[in-house]
């Protein structure tokens, strides 16, 4: 990732410290949770799996081997399923 170390290490005290527990409970439209298995900045073991249970209409899909930047890295594939889903 390129950024400042201070602004790299605001972002990860922000995501950490803020429950959001609530506000993915409200949300009521088909939601896609995409998550790269090989994530080293944010294991996806206890986001998403959390994330898709609060959601009232989430969906889970998980990418074997896919790093945190994969919408970047993995665009074709990652283009590819929104649109699937979008398209559902």
């Amino acid at each position: 990732m390129l950024g400042s170390a201070l602004a790299l290490y605001d972002g990860i005290v922000a995501f950490s410290q803020t429950d959001q527990t609530e506000d993915l409970k409200k949300i009521t439209v088909p939601t896609l949770v995409m998550h790269g298995d090989d994530d080293q900045g944010v294991p996806y073991e206890d986001p998403a799996l959390l994330s898709v249970e609060l959601l009232k209409n989430g969906t889970l899909k998980i990418y074997p081997g896919f790093p945190h930047g994969m919408p970047t890295t993995e665009a074709a594939t990652i283009n590819a399923d929104l649109l699937e889903f979008i398209r559902a």
